[in-house]
């Protein structure tokens, strides 16, 4: 049986930029999931992860999959398939499709063709996963063998601990468009936004979703708005009589005489939509943040040709590419024992990491930050891997010392460990001099974690500030030589 064909239907906005009959929402979505940081953080102006082709690859897998749903065609089915072998190839997050789409069920229902058996058969299955997996967990926890739950687990259960925002207009007006594509895409959104909130590093996958659902909310707003600015004014009809061209002209849109401030109101409504798809600061100027680049040109132009970086290993081809310059460790590095050095480094008070770096003929040290500008995906965010990693090499760290109470904390909770190790040293240095929010006290609020900091004033024996981006999100620091000793 066909199913019927729906002019409204999204479901050509999985791909995002090709869109034969949504061009509108298709554009938006392209100009929204171009300039979202969820998204480029991971492609070419970020990263450039192998996530940058898993995404692609993924939304790839989408499109086939809902192609196929609609048209029941063999040949998008086996695209879907080969979509998700291309996924599975590039990223260990392929089991997100797996968890979505629920082929086994449909088949087991199939095979019982038994509407009540599979009922029993689902209710028995659930069941005993329940009663094992709570056993299990029960007794890994009593022996000590399952570590006490940390507040990310609890964060699993709920994921609003994360304070993650959802625009739920958009959601809405997806979810009255009732097709299967948007049920698919609500549900994309839905559950990627859940994982989202349990690890950040995945908001990389339901930025897509979020563009996605937003796209169809801005097209459809903007499409309404603009045709009645379009509209003719109804005028009332005398008689029954109906000429030639009636039919034609009631599919107009018209304007209601009972409302005259309807055409006024959308030219209103449609500046506040294109004003709000701009960012702009308190004075209407535009806002840029290119940190990234800001601090490469400076690398480039400012270090000698034999100098050495030092980062986390994330930051490693940009720096090499856009800096000119040698790095410790980059993205292809895979040698554990020297990311986990870098990651002692970053882990140790600051006597023992210039040890370290004077050891690796380091130069310069690279840290991003997000206190300022709220920037999610910075070092402290990623701190815990620096110690895990280092630890796994190095048994002197370990990741309890910087913890309280299985989480990692900056403000007046922090371990000591924490407070005084490098990576917060090089983040949080003159941060007493900035005020990043209205009414608090200069130096004092995180953004990015969204707590008052504990150590606000520091001091720095070993390294000295080079240079900081204007936003703050990069900062380069010099290594001193080491003092004459008699």
């Amino acid at each position: 049986m066909t199913r019927p064909k729906s002019s409204t239907s999204p479901s050509r906005l999985c791909l995002l930029t090709v869109n034969k009959h949504h061009n509108e929402a298709g554009l938006v979505d392209a100009a929204l999931i171009a300039i979202c940081p969820g998204y480029i953080s991971r492609s070419v102006a970020g990263s450039y992860d192998n996530e940058a082709v898993a995404i692609f690859a993924l939304l790839l897998t989408f499109y086939l999959f809902v192609k196929a749903v609609n048209t029941g065609s063999l040949s998008w089915a086996l695209g879907s398939a080969f979509g998700y072998f291309y996924m599975v190839s590039s990223w260990g997050g392929y089991v997100f499709i797996i968890n979505l789409v629920f082929y086994f069920l449909d088949w087991m229902k199939y095979q019982l063709n038994d509407i009540k058996l599979f009922q029993t058969f689902l209710r028995i299955n659930v069941t005993s996963a329940i009663l094992v997996g709570g056993i299990a967990l029960g007794v890994g926890t009593t022996s000590g063998y399952i570590s006490p739950w940390t507040r990310r687990f609890y964060s699993l259960l709920d994921p609003l601990m994360q304070r993650i925002t959802f625009p739920l207009l958009p959601l809405f007006l997806s979810i009255s468009l009732r097709h299967d594509a948007t049920i698919f895409i609500v549900m994309y959104g839905l559950t990627s936004l859940y994982f989202a909130g349990v690890m950040i590093r995945l908001i990389l996958v339901a930025t897509p979703a979020i563009c996605l659902i937003s796209a169809i909310a801005v097209s459809a707003t903007v499409k309404h708005l603009t045709s009645l600015l379009r509209a003719e004014q109804k005028v009332p009809q005398t008689g029954s009589s109906k000429g030639p061209g009636s039919s034609k002209a009631s599919s107009k849109v018209t304007l209601d005489p009972s409302q005259p401030f309807q055409r006024n109101g959308a030219i209103a409504l449609l500046v506040g939509v294109f004003y709000l798809l701009t960012a702009r600061g308190a004075h209407g100027n535009r806002i840029i943040f290119d940190d990234y680049c800001e601090a490469y040109y400076w690398l480039r132009q400012n270090t000698p040709t034999d100098a050495k970086v030092m980062s986390w290993w994330d930051y490693g081809y940009q720096i090499t590419a856009m800096g000119n310059i040698t790095v410790i460790v980059d993205n292809n590095t895979w040698n554990n024992t020297h990311i986990a050095t870098v990651g002692r480094a970053m882990s140790s008070y600051e006597d023992e990491a210039y040890d370290i770096m004077r050891s690796l003929d380091v130069n310069y040290v690279l840290v991003v930050f997000g206190g300022v500008t709220g920037y999610s995906s910075d070092d402290i965010n990623k701190f815990l891997w620096m110690v895990r990693i280092g630890g796994g090499v190095d048994p002197v760290i370990k990741e309890p010392d910087y913890l309280v109470n299985g989480e990692l904390r900056v403000d007046k909770g922090a371990s000591p460990k924490m407070l005084n190790c490098l990576m917060y040293k090089l983040c949080y240095y003159r941060f007493g001099e900035l005020v990043t929010e209205y009414g608090s006290q200069p130096g004092t609020y995180d953004r990015a974690r969204w707590v008052e900091i504990e150590k606000k004033y520091i001091k720095l024996k070993h390294l000295e500030e080079a240079y900081t981006t204007s936003n703050w999100i990069v900062r380069i620091y010099r290594v001193k030589p080491p003092t004459n000793r008699l």
